[in-house]
């Protein structure tokens, strides 16, 4: 089971982010603030759940969260401020969505920067260990989806439905094949060059 809070005391968020990796979309994060002593014993790390059971958690988690909020910040902010800073971006304003003000935070991962005058405290695999974290990366990762499938509409070629943005073989060859779309991250390896291919052509 995992744990049901960090700080003693305090009302704490957990936050975590998805997308992080991807050539292509938003980087998405949540926050989600559970009743002290939650218990569920089916929450847990979203890379360890099958798409059926985050999808069945998250709406499990709305309606037992005392607050939860989802932050986006969209491939051109990434190229301009780089990834790490824009998954923080992503998680603080996930954090200014929260309906009941939190005070402390704790976040997945090794890096985060000071929300407010907040304590805060970032645990490596933090959504395998703290149930609000966990719950954060649920959100996260199903908010995330269902944006990338919403862009698969618009440009079916690079198979996001599938894929969700990362970097997959059949991703690659269709940015080779079609060139990048206004969604792709054009500071990021795969992409970059692609642009500066373009660039050397003209």
């Amino acid at each position: 089971m995992l744990k049901s809070h960090y700080f003693t005391d305090l009302i704490e968020a957990g936050c975590d982010e998805a997308g992080r990796g991807c050539l292509a979309g938003s980087v998405f994060a949540a926050a989600v603030i559970l009743p002290v002593d939650y218990e569920n014993a089916l929450l847990n790390d979203s890379k360890k759940l099958t798409e059926k059971q985050r999808y069945a958690l998250r709406t499990q988690i709305e309606t037992d969260a005392l607050a939860w909020a989802v932050g986006e910040v969209t491939a051109d902010e990434i190229d301009k401020i780089n990834i790490l800073n824009a998954s923080i971006l992503a998680m603080h304003r996930a954090l200014d969505g929260l309906k009941l003000r939190p005070q402390a935070v704790i976040v997945d991962g090794n890096r985060f920067k000071p929300y407010g005058t907040l304590p805060h405290e970032t645990i490596v695999k933090g959504d395998a260990k703290f149930l609000s974290i966990a719950a954060a990366s649920v959100l996260a990762k199903t908010y995330r989806d269902d944006y990338m499938n919403s862009l698969a509409l618009q440009h079916p070629a690079y198979q996001w439905d599938v894929n969700k943005g990362y970097p997959t073989k059949a991703h690659r060859a269709a940015i080779e094949e079609h060139g990048i779309s206004p969604f792709h991250r054009k500071t990021f390896k795969g992409v970059k060059e692609m642009l500066e291919n373009e660039e050397q052509k003209v």
